[in-house]
């Protein structure tokens, strides 16, 4: 599989999928989640760029190939991904969101809502009642989370991976590892997971459905971390969207089945038109 070229634009590095004609198809915005990078999306952005439309990926600030930007907060990088977004002179955007990907893009979609053409939710939440996992709760306790951080080496992160999906190969490793090759960036996660406070969300509940854009919940079933129930949620709460549940898939989707997915998005945008 062809690599694609890392670029820069507003403090971030990004990769970008362009298709080989003009095409007046809404550009897709894809966000990661914790631990991972735009590398997450290797296989969405061509395959969105075969089917007539551009695709982006930025590494959020101090994952990938983005230095740190401190403090890595939850705000921070809600306001990152606005800046890229204008940088690059994206005007509506399909958005695509995953994990912790999910609050920060869905939380800028909100934002935002005139840059706001379609949402492709997958394996997130966005809700104030969230439970935190271990490892979150782990991160977001003083102490506990630097103690974490710092004993945790290359072949531990490849374990706690690994646990989680099979389909981690050493390339995929190696690049969501970088997130953690300087102090500055473990610091940054520390930071992200202690800034978020779930009652800023209370306010958030009814704006997603008050977008009134496209929607799919594109959803792996066995998923350990995420509440199944949180995709049923995100169709209950966004009307006329469309809910895709995967089976046997865990919560690392685009690493598990990527053509799959992918081909679901690629449907799904095609069906809604946009």
């Amino acid at each position: 599989m062809p690599q694609l070229p890392l670029k820069r634009a507003g403090g971030l590095a990004y990769r970008e999928a362009e298709p080989a004609q003009a095409s007046e198809r809404m550009p897709a915005l894809c966000i990661h989640g914790w631990p991972q990078s735009s590398y997450m999306w290797r296989h969405l952005l061509p395959a969105l760029a075969s089917a007539g439309r551009r695709a982006l990926a930025p590494d959020l600030a101090g994952f990938g190939d983005s230095p740190p930007d401190s403090p890595g907060t939850y705000e921070r990088h809600v306001e990152a991904v606005e800046r890229f977004r204008r940088q690059i002179g994206l005007d509506r955007v399909v958005l695509v969101v995953h994990d912790t990907g999910g609050l920060i893009g869905l939380r800028w979609a909100c934002d935002q809502p005139d840059a706001v053409a379609g949402l492709v939710i997958t394996n997130t939440g966005f809700f104030p009642d969230i439970e935190w996992i271990e490892i979150a709760k782990t991160m977001r306790t003083p102490i506990q989370g630097e103690a974490l951080m710092d004993s945790l080496s290359r072949e531990g992160f490849a374990t706690l991976m690994n646990e989680a999906s099979s389909e981690f190969d050493d390339r995929a490793l190696d690049e969501y590892w970088k997130a953690f090759t300087t102090a500055e960036g473990r610091r940054g996660m520390l930071e992200l997971y202690r800034s978020f406070d779930l009652d800023e969300l209370k306010p958030y509940q009814e704006r997603l459905a008050a977008l009134g854009v496209p929607a799919l919940i594109l959803w792996g079933q066995g998923d350990e971390y995420i509440p199944v129930d949180y995709a049923s949620r995100f169709a209950h709460e966004i009307p006329g969207s469309k809910l895709v549940s995967l089976e046997d898939i865990r919560h690392f989707l685009f690493e598990d089945e990527p053509e799959r997915c992918a081909q679901e998005v690629i449907d799904f945008l095609q069906r809604a038109g946009i």
